[in-house]
């Protein structure tokens, strides 16, 4: 596997996870790939959202990469730049990498959901692309894949994330960031999963997103989970917290399976 750390233009680090390139069995291998954004509120960035994440889906043949992008007190648009930057990387260096330039979805976990929401149904606007001197094709991911996301600053909204990225305690300042009101027929198909009782982020921002995606005529995937709380990541012990071993939940340890098939199908 070739693991490194790279700088995007807007000075966050990014991880990748690129398997290696076997000259015996297919050496100009193309694959899809995965931009993974941790959750943590824009507050900070989990670590049970990164590389355990990646390394899963490396071995489902996806090329994966983990981008630490800006938190507060940057506010929008740095995080979504920085996500931006990202897809644009793995675009620019598709040779390197052995990537599919065609086929980049952005994965996001709670707050890192909102992030890569947001650039997909952002993508056409030029505060995300135009500082970076990119056009609105090097953005735009292919698909999507949402877990457990702040989708909505309306009334289900995670107030604090949305605190932390616009850095207005007011919540008529956060409905702007609402991204079930910014989908249209050009956001990318989207996977989404959440768990019933979510306590933290609730299952309404999910089934917002879900039936905007519908009304848009979006192909989706929607999974909800009958148990589970919130930030579980892969759901099996080896992203459980030691203090918390309630995140592992055999049943909602699928959505990896089933997000990569979706993927595979989409791009």
């Amino acid at each position: 596997m070739n693991h490194q750390r790279v700088t995007l233009a807007t000075g966050v680090p990014m991880d990748l996870y690129i398997p290696h390139i076997s000259q015996q069995i297919y050496p100009d291998v193309r694959r899809p790939a995965i931009v993974i954004c941790p959750g943590g509120g824009y507050e900070h960035l989990s670590e049970r959202e990164a590389e355990p994440i990646a390394l899963r889906f490396l071995m489902m043949g996806f090329n994966c990469a983990v981008v630490w992008y800006r938190l507060a007190p940057n506010h929008f648009p740095a995080p979504q730049q920085d996500v931006a930057a990202a897809v644009a990387w793995l675009r620019q260096n598709a040779g390197e990498t052995h990537t599919r330039p065609e086929s980049i979805a952005v994965m996001g976990f709670s707050a890192g959901g909102h992030v890569a929401g947001s650039l997909g149904v952002m993508w056409p606007r030029a505060e995300l692309w135009q500082p970076l001197g990119l056009a609105p094709q090097d953005v735009r991911p292919n698909a999507m894949v949402l877990c457990y996301p702040v989708i909505s600053g309306g009334e289900y909204a995670h107030r604090g994330s949305f605190v932390n990225l616009t850095g207005e305690n007011d919540p008529a300042a956060h409905t702007a960031y609402s991204l079930e009101t910014m989908v249209t027929p050009d956001t990318p198909p989207t996977f989404l999963w959440h768990t019933w009782f979510d306590g933290a982020v609730p299952v309404e921002n999910t089934l917002m997103m879900a039936t905007a995606l519908r009304r848009a005529n979006v192909q989706a995937e929607v999974h909800i989970f009958p148990r589970g709380g919130h930030g579980i990541a892969l759901a099996n012990e080896i992203t459980t917290s030691t203090a918390y071993p309630e995140q592992t939940v055999e049943e909602c340890t699928l959505w990896p399976e089933l997000a990569g098939r979706f993927l595979q199908q989409v791009m």
